[in-house]
């Protein structure tokens, strides 16, 4: 064998080598995410009004990039139920579910399930709260500038440019044309 041919078979030998090792371990990396992919993580929370806002992740932190089927039920003040409710996905982002306005005001207990194959439950504490309005804007008192050269801007260099070009247009047709005789 010559040198070429022993260096490209070496070459060759550990590529395969190195292929036969990393294949396991592509197998065990693959595997390790379709674990952990029927596992969910649902965070629960007031939205700040009579609503109930959920994001959903997997259990390793990963974006949910499909869209989950999420119930949500309640318990009150007094004893009211609320539920099974359906949540929607959102716009607002992957994974995220909002309830909308389905509490009364007072203190409930949520509880949110996420049927197979992505099974999950999580519940939490929520304060509801009367939906309230933003605060009126304070009036805001409109005047003149107490300059009266604030208003004139660009019109002085808008004429001087049309000056400008005129005036470079008369000198191009006096020095432009010559007189042949």
């Amino acid at each position: 064998m010559t040198g070429i041919r022993k260096v490209l078979a070496a070459v060759f030998v550990g590529l395969a080598l190195t292929l036969s090792a990393a294949a396991p371990a592509a197998q065990a990396a693959q595997a390790a995410p379709a674990a952990q992919a029927d596992k969910l993580k649902l965070t629960v929370a007031g939205d700040g009004a009579q609503g109930v806002t959920i994001q959903a992740t997997y259990a390793d932190g990963r974006r949910l990039e499909q869209v989950v089927r999420l119930v949500l039920t309640a318990t009150g003040p007094d004893g009211q139920r609320v539920g099974p409710v359906q949540l929607e996905p959102q716009p607002e982002g992957q994974g995220f579910y909002s309830s909308g306005p389905v509490l009364s005001t007072g203190t409930w207990k949520v509880s949110v399930n996420s049927p197979a194959p992505l099974q999950s439950k999580a519940t939490a504490t929520v304060q509801a709260k009367a939906a309230q309005s933003p605060p009126a804007p304070a009036p805001v008192a409109v005047t003149k500038p107490a300059d009266g050269g604030a208003g004139t801007g660009w019109w002085p260099f808008a004429a001087a440019g049309l000056v400008l070009v005129a005036a470079a247009m008369g000198v191009a047709m006096l020095f432009g044309r010559r007189r042949t005789d």
